[in-house]
């Protein structure tokens, strides 16, 4: 029997949309409070139709046990400037109480051998439909955005190859991975860097201040 793609995938397309919403909300109530914003944008999508028979035939998965053992089918990915950021997304991310975080895979701190690094979490989402709610699974993919930058030309040359890089290639992408690295690494030193220089300003501001505080009580007496 032929399946019903479009009831199918209706649930994980509400899903991607809910959550698209949900996450640049969280966006936004951070600009609102004039603090830094961990997350700098937000994508998502569902896996064409041709994409989870092929992942299902690779993966022996069997058509009838999609929704349980294929995870993104949904997918979501963050964006974000700074790898500090990352973590903390990941943090409000298992503090909320309308999804639930089901796996973790830290590709930071354990890179793959490609050299791709992101942060990946599965997630149980309860979406409501007409028939009742449905609890959806979902993969959200947490990454800088010198990360996707790379992992985006690896997947585009990567489909050209086939996965067959030639060694040298592979080498050269591996390199390329730790040097979007070491920028990141250096953009998070520069940041802090400023905002200790930012600190020993307004601390040194705020002594003149209570200096000239004093001093001007003392003339007033």
């Amino acid at each position: 029997m032929e399946r019903d793609w479009d009831t199918f995938l209706a649930p994980y397309e509400q899903t991607v949309s809910e959550l698209k919403v949900k996450l640049r909300g969280i966006r936004k109530q951070f600009r609102e409070q004039n603090r830094h914003v961990p997350i700098e944008f937000v994508t998502g999508r569902v896996k064409p139709i041709e994409s989870i028979i092929t992942k299902s035939q690779l993966r022996h998965i069997p058509m009838q046990r999609l929704e349980e053992e294929m995870s993104d089918i949904a997918g979501l990915r963050i964006m974000c400037q700074f790898v500090d950021d990352i973590h903390q997304v990941v943090q409000i991310i298992r503090n909320r109480k309308d999804m639930k975080v089901i796996q973790e895979r830290d590709y930071i701190t354990n890179k793959k051998a490609s050299g791709y690094r992101s942060y990946h979490l599965v997630i149980e989402y309860p979406v409501q439909l007409v028939g009742g709610e449905k609890k959806i699974l979902a993969e959200i993919q947490i990454r800088t955005l010198a990360m996707n930058f790379w992992a985006t030309i690896e997947h585009s040359l990567n489909y050209k190859y086939q996965g067959a890089f030639p060694e040298e290639m592979s080498e050269r992408l591996q390199r390329a991975a730790e040097a979007a690295y070491q920028l990141d690494e250096e953009m998070s030193t520069i940041r802090e860097e400023i905002q200790e220089a930012q600190r020993l300003f307004s601390h040194g501001r705020g002594k003149s201040e209570d200096v000239y505080y004093h001093k001007s009580m003392d003339q007033e007496e």
